[in-house]
């Protein structure tokens, strides 16, 4: 079975920013919603080229079968679009509101709503009054110092080591409610079962402080209000400037989200910002991460089957041209026809990035980081696993993992035959059946006219 004739494969979509100010939204998860009735991102995928089998909320929800899966779709966004912040970012927020729901009702009264009226609100006092100027170290505004760069007076500097600082204060010590904050996911998507596997390691206290005094927030966080400690961590990782996995928010969505987070840690306070990772992973990662998952082979395993269809043209044409110039029959022109079709079917599949020998047995070649998963050690392969899914964890960088410099050492003809694996996700499958008639018809229609 195969999608309609006319199917297209999902286009590239460039990384680009949605403004949420302006009154742009749409469903978001958890009901923390900023327009109920635009249903944008509830909109079927197949407009996009994608079935609803492979469409987000099934990829999410673990309702898919690699390569089509959540990890895989991890690794796509570590490894080839260099942007997983915002997935990893996506599924803390959703355990973040599951657990914020198993909470008493007496530790939920102790965060309250962020409302929208309150949003607004603050999104127009951030309008009418200008950001603080950004502030600068003490030995950078010395290196200016007396040059045309010198920082005026009224530039903020930073703190010593050994000033003052009004949120300096001691951490708590970690309570029952504290662990809760960091239990065991319950998503089919998690290897080890847990989302948020961190130990209390470094305070990221001093972090979140500097975000808040960057903002120029003058409330001071309430600590008695469940999980202000992982809102700290969270702020030290995604939100403030230079945090090792930031989101990409403008000044004022970062300014914002930071004076809702100073009054409540409720899941509301993110109803901007969750907006607009959740569009982005829907319309620009998600869509890539399909037309890259239709690939069967690697780079030069496809550069390789463009080589043969392009062979097999010129073959078809050199032999008709020999036959046309022998005394042969004009029968015999039909055996030119074959080596033709077969090369037309074969550089349009590659220039979709399919190679019909893989597709013939429905495989394709493993991913550069699955190739050497058995060659290295099982717990370095396990941890590299894990981190990938600690929503908690430290930046995504991935040039010091064991098979990058083995893959770098395989030499091209070892990458063009790679070790290959059944594609197990059926509309997977069934896209590319759909692509490969698709290249067989055009090349049918092409010889005949030739």
């Amino acid at each position: 079975m195969v999608y309609s004739l006319a199917y297209r494969r999902p286009p590239h979509v460039e990384p680009r920013r949605i403004s949420t100010a302006s009154g742009d939204s749409g469903p978001s998860i958890g009901g923390t919603t900023l327009d109920e009735t635009n249903e944008s991102l509830q909109d079927s995928s197949i407009n996009y080229g994608i079935p609803d089998a492979l469409s987000f909320d099934r990829i999410i929800d673990g309702g898919t079968c690699p390569p089509c899966t959540t990890r895989d779709f991890m690794n796509y966004l570590i490894y080839i679009e260099h942007a997983a912040e915002n997935l990893q970012f996506f599924l803390w927020y959703k355990d973040y509101i599951r657990r914020f729901d198993l909470l008493s009702e007496k530790e939920r009264r102790l965060a309250p709503e962020w409302t929208l009226e309150q949003a607004e609100a603050q999104a127009l006092a951030l309008k009418d009054n200008p950001a603080p100027m950004k502030s600068i170290s003490a030995e950078t505004a010395a290196v200016f110092k007396g040059t045309d760069f010198d920082a005026p007076k009224t530039t903020i500097v930073e703190l010593s080591k050994g000033g003052s600082n009004p949120f300096g204060t001691p951490p708590m010590t970690p309570t029952s409610r504290d662990h809760d904050s960091i239990a065991p996911s319950e998503y089919p998507w998690s290897d080890s079962g847990s989302t948020l596997r961190s130990g209390f390691k470094a305070s990221h206290d001093k972090k979140a402080a500097g975000a808040f005094a960057a903002a120029d927030v003058k409330l001071q966080p309430f600590t008695i209000q469940p999980f202000r400690e992982e809102i700290s961590r969270i702020i030290s990782i995604y939100v403030a400037e230079s945090a090792p996995r930031q989101l990409n928010l403008s000044s004022k969505e970062r300014a914002g989200l930071l004076h809702a987070l100073a009054t409540t840690t409720h899941p509301t306070a993110f109803r901007r910002v969750i907006h607009t990772v959740e569009w982005s992973l829907r319309h620009q990662a998600h869509q890539n991460f399909i037309r890259w998952t239709i690939c069967n082979g690697n780079r030069p395993r496809v550069i390789f089957a463009r080589g043969l269809g392009i062979a097999g043209i010129v073959g078809g044409i050199l032999a008709a041209v020999l036959i046309v110039l022998s005394n042969a029959g004009r029968g015999w022109r039909v055996l030119s026809a074959i080596g033709f079709g077969i090369g037309i079917a074969t550089l349009v599949a590659a220039w979709k990035g399919m190679c019909v020998v893989l597709h013939g047995m429905h495989h394709r070649h493993l991913r550069p980081w699955e190739l050497f998963a058995e060659d290295d050690d099982a717990s370095s392969v396990l941890e590299m696993k894990k981190d990938s899914f600690d929503t908690l964890g430290s930046n995504n960088s991935y040039e010091d993992q064991p098979w990058v410099a083995k893959y770098e050492k395989r030499n091209l003809i070892r990458k063009v035959f790679d070790r290959e694996v059944w594609i197990q996700e059926p509309a997977l499958r069934q896209i590319q059946d759909t692509i490969f008639l698709q290249a067989v018809l055009g090349s049918l229609v092409l010889t005949a006219i030739c």
